[in-house]
């Protein structure tokens, strides 16, 4: 793969690294900010709770994402981004650039898929 879309594609992962990053301090900061909702009445319980269950799926989500970045970013350092983690093939470059966390080729991915 051409040095330069390699660069390209690092920068990209290294700012969504530095975004997922902030993403995660803000939620974990407001997250130390919100107190106990024992005085409300039981719709607005229930709204908090489902507002507190959405960022925690949310923080989660960021966290997968987060790892899945640094793995990327250890491929671009180990000489192995681009490679399929299944099948070994290059992964093609529009894929990379769409997702460029990706981890198996486009082949490999839909038969992981229809497993699941």
């Amino acid at each position: 793969m051409d040095r330069k879309v390699i660069a390209s594609l690092q920068k990209a992962l290294e700012a969504k690294h530095r975004q997922l990053r902030v993403s995660l301090a803000k939620a974990q900061r407001e997250a130390r900010g919100t107190q106990h909702d024992f005085g409300k009445d039981e719709g607005d319980r229930a709204v908090s709770s489902t507002s507190r269950e959405i960022d925690a799926s949310q923080k989660s989500r960021d966290r997968a994402l987060l790892t899945a970045v640094d793995a990327a970013l250890k491929r671009i350092k180990d000489s192995t981004f681009g490679k399929c983690l299944n099948c070994g093939q290059e992964i093609g470059i529009k894929r990379l650039q769409a997702i460029p966390w990706v981890r198996y080729c486009i082949v490999c991915q839909e038969l992981m898929d229809k497993t699941r």
